[in-house]
């Protein structure tokens, strides 16, 4: 029996800033357009939640 797991890592090949979107997108199996959007959603009110959130999982989320 073998078994398989998903690694989170940011993307390399589907990354348009520093990948965070692309890794989460891949990890999670759905398009990066919806991950993507959901940051843009965060950084209307004010900016700050969602860039900081962004910024945090940059530092976190280890590299391809």
């Amino acid at each position: 029996m073998t078994t398989s797991y998903r690694n989170l890592r940011r993307s390399r090949k589907n990354r348009i800033f520093l990948g965070v979107c692309g890794g989460l997108a891949e990890f999670f199996g759905i398009s990066s357009f919806w991950i993507r959007l959901g940051f843009l959603i965060a950084l209307i009110p004010g900016g700050i939640p969602g860039l900081l959130l962004y910024l945090i999982l940059f530092i976190i989320i280890p590299s391809e």
